[in-house]
Protein backbone atom coordinates (compact mmCIF):
# COMPACT_ATOMS: atom_id res chain seq x y z
CA UNK A 1 0.00 0.00 0.00
CA UNK A 2 2.79 2.24 0.63
CA UNK A 3 4.56 1.82 -2.18
CA UNK A 4 1.36 2.04 -4.60
CA UNK A 5 1.58 5.80 -2.74
CA UNK A 6 4.43 6.92 -3.24
CA UNK A 7 4.08 5.65 -7.27
CA UNK A 8 1.53 7.74 -7.34
CA UNK A 9 3.27 10.55 -5.82
CA UNK A 10 5.85 10.60 -8.10
CA UNK A 11 3.64 10.41 -10.98
CA UNK A 12 2.20 13.57 -9.33
CA UNK A 13 5.23 15.45 -9.08
CA UNK A 14 6.49 14.11 -12.63
CA UNK A 15 3.25 15.61 -14.01
CA UNK A 16 3.45 19.13 -12.03
CA UNK A 17 7.35 19.72 -13.33
CA UNK A 18 5.90 18.37 -17.30
CA UNK A 19 3.71 21.06 -16.96
CA UNK A 20 5.39 23.90 -15.55
CA UNK A 21 8.28 23.78 -18.23
CA UNK A 22 5.44 23.35 -20.92
CA UNK A 23 3.93 26.38 -19.41
CA UNK A 24 7.63 28.29 -19.54
CA UNK A 25 8.36 27.22 -22.79
CA UNK A 26 4.68 28.24 -24.29
CA UNK A 27 5.64 31.47 -22.75
CA UNK A 28 9.25 32.03 -23.61
CA UNK A 29 7.62 31.58 -27.28
CA UNK A 30 4.98 34.14 -26.92
CA UNK A 31 7.45 36.42 -25.47
CA UNK A 32 9.73 36.35 -28.70
CA UNK A 33 7.08 36.21 -30.59
CA UNK A 34 5.38 39.75 -29.16
CA UNK A 35 9.21 40.75 -29.26
CA UNK A 36 10.01 39.68 -32.99
CA UNK A 37 6.15 41.24 -34.05
CA UNK A 38 7.46 44.55 -32.09
CA UNK A 39 10.74 44.79 -33.80
CA UNK A 40 9.00 44.01 -37.10
CA UNK A 41 6.11 46.67 -36.69
CA UNK A 42 8.99 49.20 -35.67
CA UNK A 43 11.17 48.15 -38.14
CA UNK A 44 8.35 49.13 -40.53
CA UNK A 45 7.48 52.39 -39.16
CA UNK A 46 11.17 53.22 -39.65
CA UNK A 47 11.35 52.41 -43.01
CA UNK A 48 8.05 53.78 -43.76
CA UNK A 49 9.44 57.34 -42.15
CA UNK A 50 13.05 57.14 -43.89
CA UNK A 51 11.30 56.93 -47.26
CA UNK A 52 9.23 59.47 -46.56
CA UNK A 53 11.70 61.65 -45.29
CA UNK A 54 14.12 60.94 -48.55
CA UNK A 55 11.36 62.20 -50.53
CA UNK A 56 10.13 64.61 -49.30
CA UNK A 57 12.72 66.70 -47.28
CA UNK A 58 15.68 67.85 -49.13
CA UNK A 59 19.37 69.04 -48.15
CA UNK A 60 21.48 67.22 -45.63
CA UNK A 61 18.29 65.55 -44.25
CA UNK A 62 17.10 64.15 -47.15
CA UNK A 63 20.63 62.72 -48.08
CA UNK A 64 21.10 61.01 -44.41
CA UNK A 65 17.27 59.22 -44.90
CA UNK A 66 18.29 58.07 -48.14
CA UNK A 67 21.49 56.67 -46.75
CA UNK A 68 20.39 55.02 -43.87
CA UNK A 69 17.21 53.42 -45.72
CA UNK A 70 20.06 52.17 -48.56
CA UNK A 71 22.12 50.55 -46.05
CA UNK A 72 18.96 49.16 -43.99
CA UNK A 73 17.31 47.71 -47.25
CA UNK A 74 20.84 46.42 -48.45
CA UNK A 75 21.54 44.47 -44.81
CA UNK A 76 18.19 43.25 -44.44
CA UNK A 77 18.12 41.57 -47.64
CA UNK A 78 21.44 39.67 -47.92
CA UNK A 79 20.02 38.89 -44.03
CA UNK A 80 16.83 37.09 -45.33
CA UNK A 81 19.33 35.42 -48.06
CA UNK A 82 22.13 34.29 -46.01
CA UNK A 83 19.50 32.28 -43.23
CA UNK A 84 17.48 30.82 -45.96
CA UNK A 85 20.57 29.15 -47.70
CA UNK A 86 22.51 28.11 -44.55
CA UNK A 87 19.68 25.70 -43.95
CA UNK A 88 20.10 24.10 -47.29
CA UNK A 89 23.80 24.38 -47.99
CA UNK A 90 25.95 24.13 -44.35
CA UNK A 91 28.96 25.68 -46.37
CA UNK A 92 27.28 28.98 -45.98
CA UNK A 93 27.87 29.21 -42.32
CA UNK A 94 31.47 30.79 -42.82
CA UNK A 95 29.50 33.57 -44.81
CA UNK A 96 27.30 34.17 -42.22
CA UNK A 97 29.95 34.84 -39.80
CA UNK A 98 31.52 37.14 -42.25
CA UNK A 99 27.80 38.99 -42.18
CA UNK A 100 27.61 39.59 -38.54
CA UNK A 101 30.74 41.09 -38.31
CA UNK A 102 29.95 43.51 -41.11
CA UNK A 103 26.70 43.49 -39.26
CA UNK A 104 28.71 45.33 -36.64
CA UNK A 105 29.98 48.27 -38.84
CA UNK A 106 26.67 48.52 -40.14
CA UNK A 107 25.09 49.06 -37.16
CA UNK A 108 27.33 51.34 -35.84
CA UNK A 109 26.62 53.48 -39.22
CA UNK A 110 23.24 53.05 -38.87
CA UNK A 111 23.21 54.61 -35.36
CA UNK A 112 25.67 57.60 -36.41
CA UNK A 113 23.43 58.41 -39.39
CA UNK A 114 20.54 58.41 -36.46
CA UNK A 115 22.20 60.87 -34.44
CA UNK A 116 22.66 63.51 -37.16
CA UNK A 117 19.56 63.47 -38.17
CA UNK A 118 19.09 65.42 -34.96
CA UNK A 119 21.83 67.59 -35.05
CA UNK A 120 21.62 71.28 -34.76
CA UNK A 121 24.68 71.97 -36.92
CA UNK A 122 23.95 71.18 -40.80
CA UNK A 123 26.94 72.60 -41.97
CA UNK A 124 29.40 70.39 -40.29
CA UNK A 125 27.16 67.14 -41.26
CA UNK A 126 27.44 68.31 -44.78
CA UNK A 127 30.81 68.41 -44.32
CA UNK A 128 30.64 64.51 -42.95
CA UNK A 129 28.51 63.95 -46.12
CA UNK A 130 31.64 61.91 -48.53
CA UNK A 131 32.61 60.34 -45.55
CA UNK A 132 29.57 58.85 -44.51
CA UNK A 133 28.55 58.47 -48.37
CA UNK A 134 31.93 56.46 -48.92
CA UNK A 135 31.41 53.97 -45.71
CA UNK A 136 27.78 53.31 -46.57
CA UNK A 137 28.99 52.30 -50.25
CA UNK A 138 31.63 49.90 -48.90
CA UNK A 139 29.13 48.41 -46.48
CA UNK A 140 26.36 47.91 -49.01
CA UNK A 141 28.85 46.83 -51.71
CA UNK A 142 29.97 44.26 -49.38
CA UNK A 143 26.40 42.91 -48.25
CA UNK A 144 25.23 42.54 -51.86
CA UNK A 145 28.15 40.45 -52.94
CA UNK A 146 27.83 37.96 -50.42
CA UNK A 147 24.25 38.01 -51.26
CA UNK A 148 24.17 37.26 -54.70
CA UNK A 149 27.16 35.02 -54.38
CA UNK A 150 24.65 32.96 -52.20
CA UNK A 151 22.13 33.08 -54.67
CA UNK A 152 24.21 32.53 -57.65
CA UNK A 153 25.51 29.31 -55.80
CA UNK A 154 22.17 28.04 -55.15
CA UNK A 155 20.89 28.07 -58.52
CA UNK A 156 24.24 26.97 -60.02
CA UNK A 157 23.14 23.67 -57.65
CA UNK A 158 19.66 23.82 -58.95
CA UNK A 159 21.10 23.96 -62.35
CA UNK A 160 22.94 20.86 -61.82
CA UNK A 161 19.66 19.29 -60.24
CA UNK A 162 17.94 19.94 -63.04
CA UNK A 163 20.10 18.44 -65.60
CA UNK A 164 21.09 15.52 -63.66
CA UNK A 165 17.03 14.81 -63.56
CA UNK A 166 16.40 15.70 -67.64
CA UNK A 167 19.23 12.74 -67.88
CA UNK A 168 17.51 10.30 -65.68
CA UNK A 169 13.84 10.89 -67.97
CA UNK A 170 15.29 10.51 -71.14
CA UNK A 171 16.86 7.19 -69.72
CA UNK A 172 13.57 6.08 -68.65
CA UNK A 173 11.32 7.40 -71.61
CA UNK A 174 13.75 5.41 -73.54
CA UNK A 175 13.07 1.88 -71.11
CA UNK A 176 10.02 2.83 -71.39
CA UNK A 177 9.69 3.09 -74.96
CA UNK A 178 11.18 -0.60 -75.35
CA UNK A 179 8.89 -1.82 -78.50
CA UNK A 180 10.92 0.82 -80.86
CA UNK A 181 13.98 -1.08 -80.05
CA UNK A 182 12.45 -4.51 -80.68
CA UNK A 183 10.78 -3.47 -83.89
CA UNK A 184 14.01 -2.10 -85.39
CA UNK A 185 16.01 -5.33 -84.60
CA UNK A 186 13.05 -7.23 -86.95
CA UNK A 187 13.66 -4.40 -89.76
CA UNK A 188 17.30 -4.55 -89.41
CA UNK A 189 17.52 -8.62 -90.26
CA UNK A 190 15.21 -8.44 -92.77
CA UNK A 191 17.04 -5.77 -94.45
CA UNK A 192 20.68 -8.08 -93.63
CA UNK A 193 18.58 -11.21 -95.25
CA UNK A 194 16.99 -9.21 -98.72
CA UNK A 195 20.11 -8.29 -99.67
CA UNK A 196 20.95 -12.66 -100.96
CA UNK A 197 24.05 -13.94 -100.34
CA UNK A 198 25.83 -11.95 -103.49
CA UNK A 199 25.31 -8.66 -101.40
CA UNK A 200 29.13 -9.42 -100.16
CA UNK A 201 30.67 -9.34 -103.63
CA UNK A 202 28.81 -6.39 -104.32
CA UNK A 203 29.56 -4.67 -101.46
CA UNK A 204 33.54 -5.71 -102.34
CA UNK A 205 33.09 -4.89 -105.84
CA UNK A 206 31.25 -1.05 -104.78
CA UNK A 207 34.22 -0.49 -102.35
CA UNK A 208 36.83 -1.10 -104.87
CA UNK A 209 38.30 -4.65 -104.17
CA UNK A 210 38.46 -6.87 -107.40
CA UNK A 211 39.56 -9.84 -107.10
CA UNK A 212 41.78 -11.74 -109.98
CA UNK A 213 39.15 -13.92 -112.23
CA UNK A 214 40.75 -17.35 -112.94
CA UNK A 215 41.25 -17.87 -116.36
CA UNK A 216 39.11 -19.48 -119.15
CA UNK A 217 38.85 -22.96 -118.94
CA UNK A 218 40.08 -23.82 -115.87
CA UNK A 219 38.85 -26.33 -114.07
CA UNK A 220 38.47 -27.41 -110.07
CA UNK A 221 41.33 -29.77 -110.64
CA UNK A 222 43.62 -27.36 -112.11
CA UNK A 223 46.48 -27.42 -109.36
CA UNK A 224 49.05 -25.50 -111.34
CA UNK A 225 46.44 -22.30 -111.77
CA UNK A 226 45.54 -22.60 -108.14
CA UNK A 227 49.53 -22.53 -107.44
CA UNK A 228 50.20 -19.29 -109.42
CA UNK A 229 47.21 -17.01 -108.83
CA UNK A 230 48.11 -17.13 -104.66
CA UNK A 231 51.51 -16.91 -105.72
CA UNK A 232 52.91 -20.24 -104.86
CA UNK A 233 55.47 -22.04 -107.14
CA UNK A 234 54.54 -23.54 -110.27
CA UNK A 235 54.74 -27.29 -110.17
CA UNK A 236 57.44 -28.67 -112.66
CA UNK A 237 56.54 -30.50 -115.94
CA UNK A 238 57.65 -34.42 -116.61
CA UNK A 239 60.94 -34.86 -117.91
CA UNK A 240 60.07 -36.22 -121.90
CA UNK A 241 62.20 -39.43 -123.25
CA UNK A 242 64.41 -38.16 -126.46
CA UNK A 243 63.90 -40.54 -129.64
CA UNK A 244 66.30 -39.99 -132.98
CA UNK A 245 64.04 -39.28 -135.83
CA UNK A 246 63.18 -42.11 -138.53
CA UNK A 247 65.27 -40.90 -141.58
CA UNK A 248 62.31 -42.48 -143.91
CA UNK A 249 59.86 -40.09 -142.54
CA UNK A 250 61.34 -37.29 -143.47
CA UNK A 251 60.58 -35.04 -146.26
CA UNK A 252 62.40 -35.20 -149.57
CA UNK A 253 63.31 -32.35 -151.33
CA UNK A 254 64.49 -32.79 -155.26
CA UNK A 255 68.20 -30.72 -154.64
CA UNK A 256 69.05 -33.49 -151.98
CA UNK A 257 71.20 -35.95 -153.16
CA UNK A 258 70.27 -39.67 -152.51
CA UNK A 259 72.03 -41.78 -149.63
CA UNK A 260 74.84 -43.65 -150.53
CA UNK A 261 74.49 -47.35 -148.95
CA UNK A 262 77.07 -48.29 -146.75
CA UNK A 263 78.98 -51.01 -147.82
CA UNK A 264 81.74 -53.26 -145.61
CA UNK A 265 84.82 -54.65 -146.75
Amino acid sequence: MEAAITILALLFVAFIALGVYATVKAVGAAKRGVDRTITQARRTVEDTTLRAKSFGQTGVAGELAQLRLALRTSMRATQDALHAGVAEDSSLAESVGLFRRLSAHGLELDDELKRLEREPDRATVAALLPQLKERTQRITHSADSLRWAARDRARQFADDDLDALNAQIDIEAGALRHWTVEEQRPQQASGAASQGPGAGARRAHDAGVDWPEPPAGAGAGNSSTADESWGGPAREEAPQAITAPDPHLRTRYPWQKAARPETTN
